[in-house]
């Protein structure tokens, strides 16, 4: 896989091959990239469960030619009974289980928004096909990934005590194993009814009040009313003008503005000199990673709850005044870890140019565990991340949105090319989605060759006690021996590791050429026609 996948009509790109296929298949049947990108989000929902579900949250960026982008904001806010003192007996939010199921699951709405901007496009598909593949898999099963198995067995002991769990993703008492068939007959009772009678009903309807039942009888803190009360929002990208591209992202509660921050620094250090992945490269984006960290330290979340408005993070003398502050040999110390989480993230363009850059998550892996029998839904655990005191734009609080590691972007190329790129991991997204770009963009790599090469992830994720800078085997010793004497603290893994997430590129030419890229790292593929 050291080269892209090429194509001329239409191309997408998905951590798991049944689901490029499934969005590929809508492209091949005269559907829109909208239309393509909720058959592959629904397809993976179930067949890549461990990363994503339709019981968690999701983030759009849409483009058309000559249109300005616009995002879906697809996050569910806390319920309204959600306040501290439901923690009181503990110091933090609830990681698993049902009172970590506190968040009502956006991503099914942002299908929803996403949908009517399809059929503004003309889309004419019905819900019937676009979800037709996900209830097929649901209902007949699909071969279980080595990642799924994997996870299991490394949360078995965690999750198998969490109500709903163990009955579906244990079956018969252990992890499934690699290529074993794997159903959820529920979920795909649920996915039909959403077929016919519409994806509000998630929220909203006799499918809304099962959901809820399900969660009231696990004791989970999000209700009827709660759901009912939810909208996905369409919001305006943030966006970055940058030497070759602008670059688009979403706002708060995402941490688009940290992706842009990075690109915005990396801008001014003048990269173009340096070879890709040498010192200088990696040190650059390393150190960037931490201004846009330390500017966003304590202050990103709910937009409603913030004190600054993150556009104010992209000026270019806040940005100039970051850049300053990076010392080209030197590292800055970097105790500080975050939790991160696991995440799927979906590409497509299509004939007219169209392009979709979309992610969703459950959090961490298989989310807070609770999984409703009724329905086969796998809540997420997005609250975790709010703090229970303190006065932060991420304080716990009902009805209120949390911070989002999710953020897809959108980049248009001076030439007139366009690019929709991303990965999942938690904090690693931002500093892929650099690498990838610089690769790309400033060193003028093959998108497949930008996707393969080796990685690197500063700090941590959830389950990790180091916030080291972690750097994946297959880097020359020369540059681990730059970097060490830098002063960064690397610790390295094995090649082609999961934990620096499974990223992905579309790329259009100007002159239509589609170029498309999936990581070697997880399950996905590249694919067009």
């Amino acid at each position: 896989m050291l080269r892209a996948a090429r194509a001329s009509r239409g191309m997408v790109v998905a951590p798991h091959n049944l689901a490029a296929q499934s969005a590929v298949a809508v492209l091949r049947e005269g559907g829109n990239a909208i239309e393509a990108t909720i058959a592959g989000a629904a397809a993976i929902a179930v067949v890549y469960p461990h990363m994503n579900g339709v019981g968690g949250d999701g983030f759009w960026l849409i483009a058309a030619p000559g249109r300005p982008p616009l995002a879906i904001d697809g996050c569910g806010p806390t319920g309204a009974g959600v306040t501290p003192a439901l923690y009181a007996a503990s110091d933090a939010v609830a990681a698993r289980g049902p009172r970590a199921a506190n968040t009502v699951a956006g991503t099914v709405g942002g299908w929803q928004a996403a949908h009517d901007i399809a059929v503004s496009w003309g889309g004419r598909l019905p819900l019937s096909r676009l979800l037709e593949d996900a209830v097929h898999y649901a209902e007949a099963g699909f071969p279980t990934s080595e990642s799924q198995s994997r996870t299991t067995a490394e949360k078995r002991e965690e999750l198998a005590v969490v109500s709903g769990f163990g009955a579906l993703y244990l079956p018969g008492g252990a992890p499934p194993a690699p290529g074993a068939r794997f159903a959820n007959p529920a979920l795909a009772r649920t996915l039909r009814r959403l077929a016919e009678d519409g994806l509000d009903g998630f929220y909203r309807g006799a499918l809304a009040r099962d959901i809820a039942a399900g969660l009231a009888a696990a004791g989970a803190p999000v209700s009827a009313e709660d759901l009912a009360a939810y909208r996905p929002r369409r919001v305006t990208p943030l966006a970055l003008a940058l030497g070759g591209a602008t670059v688009y992202n979403t706002p708060p509660p995402t941490q688009g503005v940290s992706s842009l921050m990075i690109l915005g620094l990396l801008d001014r250090l003048d990269l173009a000199a340096s070879p890709a992945d040498g010192f200088a490269h990696v040190h650059a984006v390393v150190e960037a990673t931490k201004q846009a960290f330390l500017e966003r330290e304590g202050r990103l979340g709910d937009p409603a709850a913030m004190p600054v408005d993150a556009a104010a993070w992209l000026a270019p003398d806040l940005l100039d005044e970051r850049a300053r502050r990076i010392d080209p040999g030197h590292a800055l110390p970097w105790p500080r870890a975050e939790p991160g989480g696991d995440t799927v993230w979906l590409g497509a363009i299509d004939a007219e140019g169209r392009a979709v850059s979309f992610i969703q998550s459950l959090y961490w892996e298989f989310g807070s565990g609770l999984t409703l029998p009724e329905t086969g839904i796998l809540w997420q655990n997005r609250g975790i991340g709010m703090a229970l005191s303190g006065a932060g734009a991420n304080r716990l609080a009902p009805r209120k949105r949390p911070f989002h590691t999710l953020n897809p972007p959108i980049a248009r190329l001076a030439d007139g090319a366009a690019m929709v790129y991303g990965c999942m991991g938690g904090e690693g997204q931002p500093q892929t989605q650099a690498a990838l770009f610089s690769r790309i963009v400033t060193h003028g790599r093959d998108v497949q060759e930008a996707v393969t090469a080796p990685r690197w992830l500063l700090g941590r994720t959830w389950g990790e006690e180091t916030a080291s800078l972690k750097l994946e085997s297959r880097f020359p010793a020369d540059v681990v021996a730059a970097l060490e004497a830098a002063g960064h603290a690397v610790e390295p893994v094995p090649p082609f590791s999961d934990l620096m997430g499974h990223a992905g590129v579309v790329l259009r030419r100007a002159d239509g050429g589609l170029e498309g890229a999936a990581d070697p790292r997880g399950d996905g593929a590249a694919a067009g026609y």
